[in-house]
């Protein structure tokens, strides 16, 4: 297919980062020191601002918080007004690639991995200075974008990689054209296998080498198909996908590398599969009953879910009719799980539809038909961060984030007013973010340094 043998720089560039450990990330460098004057602190967790403090960033941690912290001579003094300083943004299910392409470019023939690099690079800087400073991309050619953003090249969140997303046969990752007949009779890889956007893997052997062909390039957890989907062909949402023995596959080899198997899936029938397996984490699970919701607390597994709407704007029709058990099941899911005591992580999962990646934020809104203020905004931050923490060593940023605390990365948002009582500030990141630090670098500051 045109563009594909000659799109492989991407795959390079992260063989030689993986080989040569040449795309480190690029922290702030440890002499600098930024001191914020006057600010509150929501700290990822409590239900109320700190009184007027004071915080220094020294490289890439915060290093002390205090009325009485000082810093160098050379440090840069910002004063927050009063205004919150709290943790960066966090969304648990992304898809940088598949968010940043509408399905026409994606299956067009001049697209090539570079195009489709460049498209989500773009998207990757808006959603940093809409404060996302960390996300969790669940599936697709990510490789080459993210050793950008750590090398530089890109600006850009955190990025915790999945990698080509793992699907059986007919199943939700089966993303073949009508004309494309199976690897397994046929012996030619589909399109999307070749751009990276997933493997169709059928059977312990060939799960088992998906599984370690992410791993290889550096996968922080691994991304597994376990029912049907809304936004995928050939499989009706109902449907349960890979069989007990081939999803166990995936665990064993993922946790030979002390890492997690997440899992896409809706139905009661697939979650309990999936934690037979040993799954940790389940990606939606807006179809699942109080049964399963109580089995997933008892084995402590996660729920990644989403607020979705019934529809938007560019979202072809017969994804709409798809989503509709979904949509009814989600005002059911949310406060039940709530009450169970579930493991709960948010995340949009936008799809194919460039322009909704704008509201982003605003999604979080939707939340408010559920949770508290408090709720929402420990969700988003701290609560996220945990479930990014369970890629153990594979984290691909030793550190602690979603959260404010001496000791963590310095990533952090200054905020126009008090999200704890009017959190509609955060839809609104142009006006309401003042400043918007990853790492400890600055990517946005609108406010004066003091003399």
């Amino acid at each position: 297919m045109k563009g594909i043998s000659a799109g492989r720089s991407w795959l390079l560039t992260a063989t030689v980062c993986l080989i040569l450990s040449a795309c480190s990330y690029a922290a702030a460098d440890e002499g600098n020191e930024i001191l914020f004057h006057d600010v509150r602190i929501f700290d990822g967790a409590s239900d109320s601002l700190s009184a007027p403090t004071r915080l220094l960033v020294q490289g890439n941690l915060i290093a002390a918080i205090g009325d009485d912290v000082t810093a160098g001579p050379d440090a840069r003094v910002i004063d927050g007004q009063g205004y919150t300083l709290m943790p960066g943004l966090i969304d648990v299910h992304v898809h940088l690639t598949f968010g940043a392409l509408t399905m026409p470019e994606l299956v067009s023939p001049d697209l090539t991995p570079e195009r489709a690099e460049a498209a989500a690079a773009r998207e990757a800087e808006a959603m940093l200075l809409r404060g996302f400073t960390s996300v969790r991309d669940v599936g697709g050619p990510v490789w080459g974008l993210k050793a950008g953003i750590d090398a530089g090249r890109y600006t850009g969140p955190r990025i915790w990689p999945s990698g080509a997303t793992i699907s059986q046969t007919a199943g939700h990752g089966d993303f073949r054209m009508p004309h494309e007949r199976s690897r397994r009779f046929f012996g030619e890889p589909s399109r999307a296998e070749r751009l990276g956007a997933t493997f169709i893997a059928d059977g312990r052997a060939d799960v088992l080498t998906a599984v370690r062909e992410n791993l290889r390039f550096g996968a922080s957890q691994i991304k597994l198909m376990a029912g049907g989907g809304t936004s995928s062909a050939y499989d009706p949402v109902d449907v349960t996908q890979y069989t007990l023995d081939e999803m166990k596959a995936a665990v064993e080899a993922a946790e030979d590398w002390g890492t997690y198997v997440t899992v896409h899936a809706y139905t009661p029938r697939a979650v309990r599969r999936a934690i037979e397996a040993g799954v940790k984490v389940i990606e939606h699970g807006q179809m699942l009953d109080e049964e399963t919701l109580a089995l997933m607390v008892e084995h402590d597994v996660w729920l990644s879910a989403q607020t979705l709407r019934a529809s938007t704007p560019d979202m072809d029709p017969l994804r709409r009719a798809k989503r509709e058990p979904v949509i009814r099941g989600q005002a059911r899911m949310w406060p039940l799980a709530r009450d169970l005591g579930v493991k709960m992580a948010w995340g949009t999962d936008f799809l194919f539809e460039p322009a909704l990646n704008q509201e982003q934020n605003a999604f979080i809104l939707l939340l408010r038909e559920w949770l508290l203020p408090a709720e929402i905004l420990k969700l988003v931050t701290h609560d996220n961060a945990q479930l990014l923490a369970l890629s153990g060593l594979r984290s691909p940023y030793p550190g602690r984030v979603g959260v404010v605390e001496e000791g963590a990365l310095a990533d952090l948002l200054l905020v126009r007013g008090d999200p704890l009582e009017d959190l509609a500030l955060l839809a609104d990141p142009e006006r309401n973010f003042l400043l918007i630090m990853k790492d400890g670098g600055i990517y946005k500051n609108i406010l004066k340094d003091l003399d």
